[in-house]
């Protein structure tokens, strides 16, 4: 069996947290793979892919001003395409053809591990072939029987699906939430969380820290993490507060999990966790709470 082959790639997604959940999947199950540009619009991500000249491109198909679509149109041929997109029907629609892959988020191992494979062989083909210069050349997507032609004609097709809003975008979270509390109970005891194909129950007491951008919060436990859509205010509400506290506006943390706190200036800090190596941002506002510890 072949090594898996060195290789760049590019991450375009508007949400941080997205991104940043993508670079870290993408760390495991390539460890041989450097990301070596996150982009936050289809419009940089063009850019930054002309700076670094990636192997593989992996675009959020919804973004704001020129969509990953769109944005895979303008890259073309010249890097692996990977669509990331949260519609998974939407996702197998338009890619069922095999001329490019797509990531359904959030993550699911298994589901990035075939993806893997498939760019591993493609971008050691390629490599084997003379590099990517040598792409406009040569068909280098033999493995997948489809031509130039072929491959702009499905990236026509996606295009003008989103300009039609077609109907098979659900409209609903495929993401995960919050459980609501049941009657008579004082706190939430539960989150129901998306990851890949599962749908997770994950006790709140098993919680170690929650972090929110705009849209999503990501949820991490003892046995791993997903994203939801609920935000950290109404979560805050939600929770026990002899257990859960508030350490800075994006940012819940169990007080469990905490191992110590070091100051740092303008009467900020920073929080440790057991057993982890994130560092928790607490602001000013939230410092009073670990006075004593």
């Amino acid at each position: 069996m072949n090594a898996a082959p060195i290789a760049t790639a590019l991450i375009a997604d508007d949400e941080p947290l997205l991104r940043e959940s993508l670079a870290r999947a993408l760390h495991q199950a390539w460890p041989g793979l450097t990301i070596v540009a996150q982009a936050r619009n289809g419009r940089e991500a063009v850019e930054l892919f002309e700076l670094h000249r990636p192997d593989i491109a992996f675009l959020d198909v919804h973004m704001p001003g020129i969509n990953g679509v769109e944005a895979a149109r303008q890259i073309g041929r010249r890097a692996q395409l990977v669509f990331v997109t949260a519609y998974e029907q939407y996702a197998v629609q338009a890619f069922e053809q095999g001329a490019l892959d797509y990531i359904v988020k959030p993550v699911d191992p298994e589901r990035l591990q075939d993806t893997v494979a498939r760019l591993q062989e493609r971008v050691q083909a390629r490599q084997q072939a003379g590099g990517p210069d040598r792409l406009e050349t040569q068909d280098l997507a033999a493995d997948t029987n489809l031509n130039a032609q072929h491959l702009d004609a499905v990236i026509e097709q996606l295009l003008q699906r989103l300009a039609l809003g077609t109907s098979t975008l659900a409209t609903g979270s495929d993401i995960g939430s919050a459980v609501p509390t049941r009657p008579g109970a004082a706190y939430l005891q539960w989150i129901r969380a998306s990851v890949g194909s599962t749908l997770k129950l994950i006790p709140v007491e098993q919680i170690l820290f929650m972090r929110s951008d705009e849209k999503y919060t990501l949820v991490v436990w003892e046995e791993g993490e997903a994203l939801i859509r609920t935000p950290i205010r109404e979560l805050v509400e939600q929770l026990d507060p002899q257990h859960f506290v508030q350490v800075h506006r994006s940012v819940l943390v169990n007080l469990k999990a905490v191992s110590h706190v070091t100051r740092g200036p303008n009467e900020t800090a920073d929080l440790h966790l057991k057993k982890r190596s994130e560092v928790l941002p607490v602001s000013r506002s939230y410092l009073h709470l670990f006075r004593q510890m």
